[in-house]
This record gives structure tokens, sequence and C-alpha cells, in this order.
């Protein structure tokens, strides 16, 4: 549920954290009884804990087809990401792969851990696919399409251009974007988004995970994955690489806030895109991973860790997200408190500098000119609280009792 050092820093953690671990075991017992569909759940648990449950919250019909859409492009993605697969093998499944969903013998096995269990299992995502509304069914065949056909082509290609970036993120994110809403519009419970909307949702997405993940991406074996454009990293070092050693530190951070200016770029149409989304579900759906997404940025931006290890948000802060995360007002608070926490940390002498404040700067505008700012949590302590020593000893004391009662409920042999 989160360190208990972590909670002692941050106690207010505490209520957020224990409603998502409920969350969490409510979630797990609403897997349907079906093998097939039981499956399917339990794997999306595995691939995707935080999107589980989020997924969990829609209506049944439209939850079934999200959960089928994101593990069909798990597991296309999982065929992409296997670098020890020879590219004349992998190609053709990536290209093929939309028939492949309609095939419920089909198997390829690739991936690892959980991915490799969904790869060898497959037949039950066939299966729960068949079984889903032929409109559904027709929006995720096309994604799946042109997602296998773009992954396919930069098998072959290098990330060079900022437009080759943004293509590949089209391919790998974007097209998830515009499946989605395609999906919400099946389910009549939406209007259908304008395709750039949808494709920025997608691609700010990606380029924080992108960003994020470049020492795991670096360091993939047996061979890299590198998807930094050239045109912006070879303004710092000779090779993608080189971002990771020491003696580039200076270079690699300015590096970094080139990148995370450039992600700021698509905030604009994300914003749009959630105000005008109706449904509540619907729209807590696409809220949190946004604001995760920008929370993150902001923790990478000027962060000489990101070549280091990890960066990422604190589970605590994470489960508040998910909590608080209901109106459009809890959207722009949001990305106006992390947009402080960004602009805070520009260093004058970046060479980006200007153009993040400028990119930072409009954010704000335009979540100040919502006339919501007021009616939302801040993100942002801006000096640390003090808490009693009761407060901790209680705080330790319900610990110790969901402690007990986790392993009184654990089987004996």
């Amino acid at each position: 549920m989160g360190s208990l050092g972590a909670i002692f820093k941050h106690p207010d953690d505490f209520y957020p954290l224990l409603k998502l671990k409920m969350a969490a075991k409510h979630a797990e017992k609403q897997i349907p009884p079906e093998p097939h569909w039981g499956f399917c759940y339990s794997m999306l648990h595995k691939v995707s804990r935080s999107f589980a449950l989020v997924i969990q919250q829609l209506g049944t019909q439209l939850r079934d087809a999200v959960c089928i859409f994101y593990l069909v492009l798990r597991a296309l993605d999982t065929v992409e990401d296997d670098t020890s697969i020879p590219t004349d093998v992998k190609v053709p499944i990536l290209i093929a792969f939309h028939r492949h969903i309609y095939d419920r013998d089909w198997h390829f096995s690739c991936g690892s851990k959980d991915y490799k269990v969904l790869m060898d299992q497959f037949h039950h995502v066939s299966t729960a696919f068949l079984a889903l509304g032929k409109s559904y069914q027709e929006a995720i065949e096309d994604i799946t399409k042109r997602m296998g056909a773009g992954m396919a082509k930069f098998i072959c290609k290098e990330v060079e251009t900022v437009d080759d970036y943004d293509e590949y993120c089209h391919y790998v994110a974007g097209l998830v974007g515009l499946g989605l809403s395609k999906l919400f519009y099946a389910s009549q419970l939406e209007d259908l988004a304008p395709d750039g909307l949808s494709n920025s949702m997608g691609l700010f997405l990606q380029k924080t995970n992108i960003i994020r993940d470049y020492l795991e991406d670096i360091n993939e074996i047996p061979k890299s994955r590198m998807f930094w454009p050239r045109q912006i990293w070879s303004k710092y070092v000779h090779k993608l690489e080189d971002l990771k050693y020491e003696e580039n530190s200076v270079k690699a951070v300015q590096c970094l806030n080139d990148m995370v200016t450039n992600a700021l770029t698509h905030v604009d149409d994300c914003l749009n895109y959630m105000s005008a989304l109706r449904d509540p579900a619907i729209f807590r759906f696409c809220a949190i991973p946004q604001i995760m997404a920008i929370g993150t940025l902001a923790l990478c931006y000027n962060n000489i860790e990101v070549f280091r290890g990890v960066v990422k948000m604190r589970r605590g802060l994470t489960a508040k997200v998910i909590d608080r995360t209901k109106t459009m007002a809890d959207v722009y608070g949001a990305f106006f408190d992390f947009s402080c926490m960004l602009k805070s940390k520009v260093d004058a002498n970046d060479p980006n500098a200007e153009k993040t404040l400028s990119r930072v700067e409009a954010i704000q505008k335009t979540c100040r000119e919502s006339g919501l700012l007021n009616k939302r949590r801040s993100y942002i302590i801006r000096s640390e609280p003090r808490y009693s020593s009761a407060l901790i000893v209680l705080l330790v004391i319900i610990l110790s009792i969901i402690s007990a009662l986790h392993l009184g409920n654990r089987p004996t042999n």
C-alpha cells in the first residue's frame, strides 16, 4: 500500500492509498466467471493494475470492449517489444495481427512473465473479442491493422526527425486515442471526437513514457530500443547512449528538458478533448492517465535521475489523483499545480528555457481562464505540515491492523 516511510512523510496519502487498495480488491472480485473473460480481466490486472482500476468503472459493454482493445494492443506491443524476434518473423506478424484476433486457435510465444502468458493463451482474448458487438469489433480491428502496419514500418526505420517521432507515437499511441474515441462513440455515450484531439491524447501519454523510460530502453537486451529523435539528441551528444554517462550529465539534462518541452505541445488538445466528455466514468478513465502524465513530466524535468534509474510519482500521490479526479475542475487544478512545479525547476541557463516557460505559461493561462481553479484541492504543499506524534502512532496502529487482517486471510498450508 506504499512504504511506511513515505506515509509518515505524507500522512495525507494514507486515506487515498487505503481507498485504492480497497478498490483494487473489489475490482478483483468483479472478474466474470466465463473462462475467457476471467483470463482477460485477470491478465488486465497483471499487465496494467492502475488501468484495470479505472476501466472497471466503465459500463459493462464498454468496459469489456476497452479491456479487449487494451489486451489486443498489449499483445501487439509485446511482439514489437521483443528484440529477440528476427525482423523477417516479426514484421509479417505485426502486419497480419488484425486477422489473428478472429482466430481462436492463434497464439505466438514471445515476451516474458505475464506478457508471455498473454501471448501463449491469446485464444482467450480472441474468444472474448468475438463476443463483442460488431461496432466494437470493427473499431478494434481497424486500429489494430493501422497500428501493426505502423509498427512494422518503424522496425526498419530509425526515429530521425521530430516528424518521425510524432509519426511513430501516432502509430503506437495516437491510434489508441482514435480507437478509444471510436469505442466511446459506439457505446452511444459520447460524440465522436476530432481525430487531432484523440491523437494528441495518445501522443502526450506516449511521449511521457518514452522520456521516463530512457534508461530501460537504451539498456534493452539484446538490442537497445531508441525512440528519442536524432534531431533533438544530436544537438547534445554524438550517440543517444552517451546521455547515460556521468560526464555528459549537463548535456543529458538539457536534452531531457528539450524532450519534455516537445511533449508539452499536446496539452492544449488534451484539455480540449477532456472538456467535451459527458459521461463521468469515461471522463475519469481519460483524465486520470493525463494527470499522471503531466505529474511525471514535472518530476522528470531537469532531473538527472531519469538517466540513473526510474523516476515516477510516489504511490500515495497516484492514489490522490485517482481519488480526486472527478470533474474538469480537478483536471485544470492538477495541470495548473504540476505546471507550477515544472516552472519552478526551469533554469534560466537552459538552452530551451524560454520555449519551456512559454509553453508552461500557456497551460497555466488555459487553466486560469477556465474559472475553475478555486474549486480544487492543491497537489502542491507550500510548507511542510506538522503532524502530532499521536497521529503517527494512530497510523502505525491502523497499518498493523490491516497487516494482521491481511495475514489472517491467507490460506494455511
